[in-house]
């Protein structure tokens, strides 16, 4: 069996405001996680990015292009000029070590986008404490494993692709072999993944059925069409990543799975 994280000592399933809520709002903004808040949503998840001076921010892309007044790259400019940046031409750029302190009861799920990042968020969970209000993941299993190591004591995070992939080929198997022993003595709680990946179907009951063997999670991303979330929670996934915060509430409301947080500001 696993060992239980307080990250996830919630009642299920786990409702995950995805950059704040991105369909209802300037994704990644210290606005959008504050609506998402006041809806009741007690999960955020957020990007992890530093600048050249290592001021960590929650931002998803590498560049400043796609959402906001100012262009380049991150991890190449000080914080002083991308503190000029606007989102949608409006919002700062929230640091990640700002929203930990604003919601201090909220938790938050951090996909570690660069490895500059790394140090300074390991920092900025120090000085908060927020060691078990946070999630890692990462789409690099080295960024992921230098990540868990760099907080110096044992945090909640996801598997890593190597892990995810292992998990489904012994959900294909059928069976609870070596891939499986391993990933149970790796000790990680949760596997977040998507429906599919490059037309493979990932989140399968047989999927779900294999991770809670092992005691482990599965949170599905990102989801914003309410009757796919009825047929993955239907299925037993033990959580969702939305854009869509509204349709996922009622969502679960319907259903009687709705457990609002109170942590508005």
């Amino acid at each position: 069996m696993q060992r239980r994280y307080p990250f996830l000592d919630h009642p299920g399933p786990l409702a995950f405001a995805h950059r704040g809520g991105a369909a209802e709002g300037r994704e990644n903004t210290m606005a959008a996680f504050s609506r998402a808040v006041d809806l009741g949503y007690t999960y955020l998840e957020t990007d992890a990015h530093a600048t050249s001076d290592g001021v960590l921010l929650a931002f998803h892309d590498h560049t400043l292009d796609r959402v906001t007044d100012r262009r380049g790259r991150i991890s190449a400019l000080p914080y002083r000029e991308i503190a000029k940046a606007r989102i949608g031409g409006k919002d700062e750029i929230p640091l990640i070590e700002d929203m930990l302190g604003t919601w201090p009861d909220i938790r938050l799920n951090i996909d570690v986008k660069e490895s500059p990042a790394i140090v300074p968020l390991a920092r900025a969970i120090r000085r908060t404490g927020a060691y078990d209000r946070v999630c890692l993941t990462s789409f690099s299993d080295l960024r992921l494993e230098r990540a868990r190591r760099a907080m110096g004591r044992d945090v909640c995070s996801a598997l890593g692709p190597r892990g995810i992939a292992a998990l489904r080929a012994a959900a294909l198997a059928g069976g609870y072999g070596r891939l499986l022993t391993g990933l149970a003595r790796a000790g990680v709680p949760c596997a977040q993944v998507p429906i599919g990946f490059r037309g493979l179907r990932v989140t399968t009951r047989a999927f779900v059925r294999t991770a809670h063997a092992i005691g482990m999670q599965v949170h599905v991303w990102t989801i914003d069409d309410p009757v796919t979330m009825e047929v993955l929670l239907d299925l037993g996934v033990d959580g969702i990543m939305t854009d869509n915060i509204t349709g996922l509430r009622d969502v679960l409301d319907r259903r009687g799975q709705w457990h609002p947080g109170t942590a508005s500001s």
